[in-house]
C-alpha cells in the first residue's frame, strides 16, 4: 500500500511529490497528458515567478518537472476515473480497471478552460475556434482574430497574438478588465489590438478559416447587433476546476472547487486538495507551489497519526 497518491502533476503536484520524496514517502504521481506542468504549458511567457523572469510556461514545466525526475519519483500515466474512501485508507479505480490502495490522496488536477456556451462553438472547436491561443496562434499568422474575455489569459492571449496577428479583436463584456492592470494597460497601447467593451459572442457562424461572429453591443448606450469577421476566435473565459472523479466524495463549492483551507484538508480525512483545484482568491504558479510544498507537512501529521 502507498503512502501518498498524488493525482495530477502540475506546479502544485510536482512540488508536493518532491516534499513527499524528501519526507521518505512512498509516493506515486498519477499524470494521464503527454506533458506535466497544468494549465501553465499553453502560456507564452511567465514574469512574475521568483528567479525564472520572462520564462516560456512550456520551459518553466519542463524544468518543474526535470526537478522532479532528480528525486527518482514514480509517474504513472493511467487515467484516475474514482476513489472510495475505506477510513484508514483510499481505493483509487484506474482506466484499465485495476485498483491502487493509499493511505492518503492529494489531489492537484487543477482546471480546464470553460466554454462560452454560444452556438457553433462546438461545430467550429478546433476549426476555427480555440482555447489556447500559444497552441494555436501561428495558424493564424498575419490574419484577423478574435480574443474573448477580460481576465489575464485573455489579455496574455491578445498581446500574444498581436506580435503575428495583423489584428486582435478583444471582445469583453465589461469595459474594464479583470486581469492584471499592467498587462490591461499593454493591451490599450498596442496598436493592432481593437477593444470592445460591454460586447459578447452570441453566435459563431461562417467556415473553417473564416467565422462570422454575431456581436451584441452597447453602443454609447445602445444595444446594437453585427457582424464581426475573422480567421480565427480565441476564448478565454475562466476555467472550471477538474474534480468530477470526487464529486460525492468530498465537499466542493457550487463552482465544483474543493473546500480545503491551507492545510489542505478536505471534508473526508486522509484526503486533500492543493493548487488551483482547491478554494482560493489568487491562483498563480507561486501559491500553487507553495500550497504543493505545505500540504506534504500535514499529510505527515496525517500519516503519523495513522501508523501510531
Amino acid at each position: 500500500m502507498r503512502d501518498l497518491v498524488i493525482i495530477g502533476s502540475g506546479p502544485a503536484g510536482l512540488s508536493a511529490a518532491i516534499y513527499a520524496k524528501r519526507a521518505m514517502m512512498d509516493v506515486v504521481v498519477m499524470e494521464k497528458a503527454a506533458f506535466s506542468g497544468g494549465q501553465i504549458v499553453n502560456t507564452e511567457k511567465v514574469d512574475n515567478y521568483l528567479g525564472m523572469p520572462g520564462i516560456s510556461g512550456f520551459d518553466m514545466a519542463m524544468k518543474f518537472r526535470e526537478h522532479a525526475d532528480l528525486f527518482e519519483i514514480e509517474f504513472d500515466d493511467r487515467e484516475v476515473m474514482s476513489l472510495e474512501d475505506h477510513g484508514d485508507h483510499k481505493t483509487i479505480s484506474l482506466e484499465d480497471g485495476t485498483d491502487l490502495d493509499t493511505r492518503a490522496v492529494l489531489v492537484t488536477t487543477g482546471a480546464r478552460h470553460r466554454n462560452l456556451g454560444v452556438p457553433g462553438e462546438e461545430e467550429f472547436a478546433g476549426a476555427g475556434v480555440s482555447y489556447c491561443a500559444t497552441c494555436d496562434g501561428a495558424f493564424f499568422r498575419n490574419k484577423e482574430v478574435a480574443v474573448v474575455g477580460g481576465g489575464n489569459i485573455a489579455l496574455e492571449d491578445a498581446l500574444y497574438l498581436s506580435k503575428m496577428c495583423s489584428k486582435v479583436h478583444l471582445i469583453h463584456r465589461r469595459d474594464e478588465f479583470r486581469g492584471e492592470k499592467i498587462l490591461g494597460a499593454q493591451v490599450l497601447e498596442t496598436p493592432n489590438i481593437e477593444f470592445h467593451p460591454f460586447a459578447k459572442v452570441t453566435e459563431i457562424g461562417g467556415k473553417p478559416g473564416s467565422l462570422e461572429l454575431k456581436i451584441a453591443e452597447q453602443v454609447n448606450g445602445t444595444p446594437e447587433e453585427h457582424m464581426l469577421l475573422v480567421s480565427g476566435m480565441f476564448i478565454a473565459v475562466g476555467t472550471v476546476p477538474l474534480t468530477d472523479f470526487i464529486e460525492g466524495i468530498v465537499e466542493l463549492d457550487e463552482a465544483g472547487y474543493v473546500k480545503a483551507g491551507e492545510t489542505g484538508q478536505t471534508s473526508v480525512p486522509g484526503i486533500f486538495a492543493a493548487g488551483d483545484v482547491r478554494i482560493k482568491n489568487v491562483r498563480q504558479v507561486a501559491t500553487a507551489v507553495g500550497d504543493g510544498a505545505a500540504v506534504i507537512h500535514y499529510v505527515e501529521e496525517y500519516l503519523n497519526r495513522l501508523l501510531k
